[in-house]
């Protein structure tokens, strides 16, 4: 079994920080790309970052220079600082992995999710 856990959510006024954390558990051989996403109420889900094994970032327009993604293979964890944060950040967080079980069996796996609001 593997699972994501996501922590670090919570309200923030604007212009303010969070960070979000991720850890991933169970039986895992490696994980590969590992990415944040989020979606607003009434609003599909969609990508906000993502990193890659070796450490390639790529981020939504919108988050550019107020959001950085990073990841910490050792302890399979990837965390989320968010700066600058704006109330059209408020959405549901959910961490996402690629995951190999074994060198056959891989798989993507989401967290739970955890809700960012950002309101005054």
């Amino acid at each position: 079994q593997v699972q994501l856990v996501e922590s670090g959510g919570g309200l923030v006024q604007p212009g303010g920080s969070l960070r979000l954390s991720c850890a991933a558990s169970g039986s895992i051989l490696r994980i590969n790309t590992m990415s944040w996403y989020r979606q607003a109420a009434g609003k599909q889900r969609e990508l906000v970052a993502t990193i890659t094994r070796g450490g390639a970032t790529n981020y939504a327009e919108s988050v550019k220079g107020r959001l950085t993604i990073s990841r910490d293979n050792a302890k399979n964890t990837v965390t989320l600082q968010m700066n600058s944060l704006k109330p059209e950040d408020t959405a549901i967080y959910y961490c996402n992995g690629e995951i190999f079980i074994d060198s056959f069996r891989r798989g993507t796996f989401w967290g739970q999710g955890t809700q960012v609001t950002v309101s005054s």
